[in-house]
């Protein structure tokens, strides 16, 4: 549903998904990206906000390679391939580990790879609503310091990708299946670190409500 003011996105979960023979196991989400040495670059690293938080970027430069950026504890990691890497489209990977103060308090830790609003690097975290280029391959991870982790991939015209164009592996990476490339708007896995939560009025730090 979209209008003036916003688009409202929605999808249908099971609501008792752990009595599905079919649901999956447990997944490690810091078991790969800790088992792999930073992928080194000689580029600099850049800052952008979303939504008040204050991201570390790096620009992805090529139609394929490897990426790291890090933010105080999280080191997020990218492999990916393009189609081919237009030279009208700008895209980015970002970490953002901290607390976030804007309507609520609460820790998070997050590792995305988003399409710049313009090619100006300044507009990286700004809304944007198409996308031309396609990537074949990703694969996207983070030294995560929580089990709740929930992955999210936005195509372009703000649509959720089907579950039959990537799959979660058990040692924590949201990578691409085999199919038809997808026009990328945001990638993301948003980890939520409740223990890191500033106490609330009649609790103690780290208790879930």
């Amino acid at each position: 549903m979209e209008t003036e003011s916003g688009q409202l996105m929605l999808s249908e979960l099971k609501s008792r998904p752990r009595r599905e023979p079919t649901y999956p196991v447990a997944v490690d989400w810091h078991a790969y990206a800790s088992s792999v040495k930073p992928f080194s670059s000689e580029q600099s690293d850049f800052p952008g906000m979303i939504y008040f938080d204050e991201f570390t970027f790096t620009e992805l430069q090529r139609n394929t390679g490897n990426y790291t950026v890090c933010q105080k504890d999280l080191c997020c990691h990218l492999t990916y391939k393009m189609s081919e890497k237009r030279t009208d489209e700008v895209y980015a990977l970002g970490a953002f580990d901290g607390l976030h103060t804007v309507e609520g308090q609460y820790y998070l830790q997050i590792c995305t790879l988003l399409k710049c609003q313009t090619t100006d690097l300044e507009t990286c975290g700004e809304p944007v609503g198409s996308a031309f280029t396609k990537f074949e391959e990703f694969s996207l991870s983070g030294t995560f310091r929580t089990r709740y982790v929930f992955p999210q991939i936005t195509l372009s015209v703000n649509q959720l990708a089907p579950e039959r164009h990537y799959e979660i592996s058990r040692d924590g990476r949201l990578r691409s299946r085999r199919g038809a490339p997808l026009p990328v708007l945001v990638m993301a896995l948003y980890g939520r670190v409740f223990e890191k939560d500033p106490p609330r009025l009649g609790q103690g730090p780290g208790k879930l409500q």
